[in-house]
């Protein structure tokens, strides 16, 4: 019995090193295992690059009082939609009619002073003439009248003052555009001290759209672009698209109107403007969104992310050597681009390197080459970098 079951044993130790010994062979029959490849070749693409914006109305006027006086009357709501010399708000100043009335009487009397020293001349011109009165006696008169002529100019100028002083209780927007929010209601006192404006019309017909690159990017605008002056510089520029909140790309292309003239010392940047046109009123002041700026690159690597691997925060990839093994090779990467990265050093034209299935590679291993259509990565002529 045992005797059996020792032979019994040693079949089946012997069965199992003839399985693996078959499988040993299987293996060695298959060979290097097959990858993906793709050679490295150079590609001319259009880099869109997004940056932060704040949009502002072409005119954000603010409507303020210009003389104290109590809200009579509000002709607008928040929001609304107002024309230039729309009314916008009463206000009801006593004093001020009482001032316009007086300054207007102040008229009647320096006119009725007026024909009195007038009178006074006529009277003694004749008879200074005829040696009947001294010269002294009309040149009297004659100053009586210019004085009283001096104070009805002023009289007239004092009741314009207060004309126009009443004029301002009657506020009318100075432009078209949106009226903001509205801080005030009817009997409310108003003034010029007041810190808040009465409201705020945005002139939305355009709108602004601001926004900063940093100091290197400055440098690479400037040693881009053609031109002179920054003037000529702007004029090269491509249009631009704005990014919304919600992820959509506004219906209207945009231009670069400015460049301020100082980098803010504290933030290192320097701030942009784009108008763009906003014939449906979709856009307000306030609101913020995602200037997408493009600007093209010549004759650059395009590598796809998975075609790399990280050791150490370097990248690398594998190339393909002329026996088919790999060898690890450091790349420098510029910058991402969807599922790509620009080499901007590391990685020569016309170099070949695996393109996925990194993990199972190891250095000096024999592959099969394998070369797929070309990748969407490589066939892209434009690619998005955020920033």
């Amino acid at each position: 019995m045992k005797r059996n079951y020792i032979l019994a044993s040693i079949a089946f130790v012997l069965l199992g090193l003839s399985a693996c010994k078959d499988t040993s062979h299987q293996q060695m029959a298959k060979g290097p295992m097959a990858f993906p490849v793709q050679s490295a070749v150079k590609n001319n693409v259009s880099v869109y690059n997004e940056y932060a914006a704040n949009i502002e109305g072409e005119q954000n006027i603010e409507i303020r009082a210009k003389v104290d006086g109590f809200v009579e009357k509000i002709y607008i709501d928040e929001g609304s939609e107002v024309k230039k010399g729309q009314l916008l708000f009463k206000l009801s100043a006593e004093t001020l009619n009482q001032q316009v009335n007086v300054a207007n009487a102040n008229i009647e009397v320096a006119k009725a002073q007026v024909v009195s020293a007038q009178v006074e001349v006529d009277k003694v011109k004749p008879l200074v003439e005829k040696n009947i009165i001294s010269a002294v006696q009309l040149k009297t008169a004659e100053s009586n009248l210019n004085s009283a002529n001096a104070q009805l100019i002023a009289a007239k100028a004092s009741y314009m003052n207060a004309k126009e002083n009443l004029d301002y209780t009657i506020i009318k927007s100075p432009v078209d555009g949106i009226v903001g929010s509205i801080p005030y209601r009817v009997g409310s006192l108003v003034g010029r001290s007041e810190a808040k404006p009465l409201t705020t019309v945005s002139n939305i017909k355009n709108v602004y759209a601001y926004f900063t690159l940093n100091e290197k990017q400055l440098l690479q605008f400037n040693r881009g672009l053609n031109g002179s002056s920054v003037a000529d510089k702007i004029k090269e520029l491509p249009d631009v698209e704005l990014i919304l909140a919600d992820g959509s790309t506004y219906d209207q292309k945009g231009r670069i109107e400015t460049i301020n003239g100082m980098v803010n010392p504290r933030t290192g940047s320097i701030s942009y403007r784009a108008i763009f046109k906003n014939p449906s009123n979709l856009l307000r002041s306030g609101t913020s969104g995602k200037i997408k700026f493009p600007s093209n690159q010549n004759e650059i690597i395009l590598v796809p992310q998975k075609a790399t691997y990280e050791l150490q925060g370097k990248k690398f990839v594998y190339l393909v050597n002329s026996e088919n093994k790999v060898e690890a090779k450091e790349i420098i990467v510029s910058e991402s681009l969807n599922q790509d990265f620009i080499v901007s050093n590391g990685l020569n034209e016309g170099e070949t390197f695996v393109v996925d299935g990194l993990i199972k590679l190891r250095e000096g291993m024999q592959i099969v080459p394998q070369v797929p259509e070309l990748t969407a990565g490589l066939q892209s002529k434009s690619a998005v970098s955020n920033k």
